[in-house]
């Protein structure tokens, strides 16, 4: 990193890019272990009729393909350090609870909304609810909660812009005058 690169980047605002990366991530996680592996509800090819998951077969593809699954999730919250780290270097501000958080709930609905559309309605290769038999109310549950946070998660994102701004104007201000005494006559005769 070049000295103008860091002086360029010294006090500006926090990277959206590591809460948006985190949130992506830790939203395939919760995905991937409340959805796929806690209360079973699918797996990642649980509707691909060539692999059900009552057969040993069908669950080993299905138990593989989210193994790959978490691995991308995983590469995004490494992504997301990386990301959090390079920011620190630069000497950005830190971002507050409501920046940080606002963009992981953001990126967690991003999340929900691109996984749901693709798997769930475009690819169909499994639902929300495939051991109901993938009830379409469930997909559309799951798009609209994806969008609640995306919607919650901007508000409270730019609430805490509008704090970090607040905050920067007010360093920003010249210093007040500082009031400089004078050293007393006992002072001076102590330095000679």
């Amino acid at each position: 990193m070049t000295a103008a690169v860091s002086r360029a980047t010294v006090g500006q605002p926090p990277s959206k890019v590591a809460g948006l990366l985190y949130g992506l991530g830790l939203g395939g996680f919760v995905d991937g272990i409340v959805l796929h592996q806690i209360l079973q509800w699918h797996h990642m090819v649980s509707d691909v009729s060539r692999y059900p998951v009552n057969t040993i077969a069908g669950l080993e593809v299905n138990t593989l393909a989210d193994g790959f699954f978490h691995l991308a999730t995983w590469v995004l919250v490494l992504a997301a350090s990386i990301a959090a780290i390079m920011a620190w270097r630069q000497g950005r501000l830190a971002p507050n609870w409501r920046f940080h958080f606002g963009l992981v709930l953001t990126g967690w609905g991003i999340f929900n909304v691109v996984e749901g559309l693709i798997d769930h309605q475009i690819l169909g290769i499994h639902h929300v609810r495939d051991d109901l038999g993938g009830p379409l109310a469930w997909d559309i549950g799951f798009l609209l909660f994806g969008v609640l946070l995306i919607i919650g998660g901007w508000s409270l994102h730019k609430a805490g812009l509008r704090a970090l701004e607040r905050g920067s104007e007010h360093n920003r201000r010249p210093p007040a005058p500082s009031r400089v005494q004078a050293p007393n006559q006992c002072e001076l005769k102590q330095r000679d």
